[in-house]
């Protein structure tokens, strides 16, 4: 009873999380990470990017994380993405985030378009206004901080040819848990 309890709880506030969220686009994600410290240079000198305009993630115990985004070569729309993470430990609530993962070089564009693509073990913490992020990727690390979407300032670099940058979009969760990003990718028909 108590599993179903907590499966149940963190569908709803996925579901809060991400009802909010999806009335924002790409259009507006991409103005806000264009303007957001050190990530709008790498919109120039990227390969492409991966968008995610929202990503919803809630947990009691157990959370999950799903966001659907567009994938792009040369700035143009190559293909569709979806982002799956599920998190186990001690963790409670949910936030709504933006994230975008710029691709260096036609290496690292092909190893996320391959098929399916993961991330590491990665860890998060988001407050109401103010949100920071740091995550572990296949070798090397990349963080990112936000006070606001208005105000939002980033820093990373390259890590295997990827630079991954979150920016709070809002929502409360406390988490010190382990999980990974899977990634899908399916091309423009």
């Amino acid at each position: 009873m108590q599993a179903r309890l907590r499966k149940f709880l963190v569908l709803v506030l996925l579901m809060f999380v991400c009802a909010q969220a999806f009335a924002d686009s790409a259009a507006d994600a991409i103005k806000v990470f264009r303007g957001a410290g050190q990530s709008g240079p790498f919109f120039d000198k990227s390969y492409g990017y991966a968008l995610f305009p929202t990503i919803g993630k809630g947990g009691i115990g157990i959370g999950g994380a799903h966001g659907k985004g567009k994938v792009y070569a040369g700035g143009k729309y190559v293909g569709d993405t979806s982002m799956t993470q599920v998190t186990v430990g001690f963790q409670l609530g949910g936030q709504a985030y933006s994230e975008i993962i710029f691709f260096q070089d036609k290496t690292a564009f092909d190893a996320f378009t391959s098929g399916n693509f993961e991330f590491g073990a990665q860890a998060g913490a988001v407050a109401i206004t103010a949100g920071a992020s740091a995550q572990a990727g296949t070798t090397g690390t990349t963080a990112g901080a936000s006070t606001t979407q208005e105000n939002a300032t980033t820093s990373a670099n390259y890590s295997n040819g990827m630079a991954v940058f979150t920016v709070a979009k809002g929502g409360l969760m406390y988490e010190a848990s382990i999980g990974g990003q899977k990634f899908s990718y399916t091309p423009k028909k």
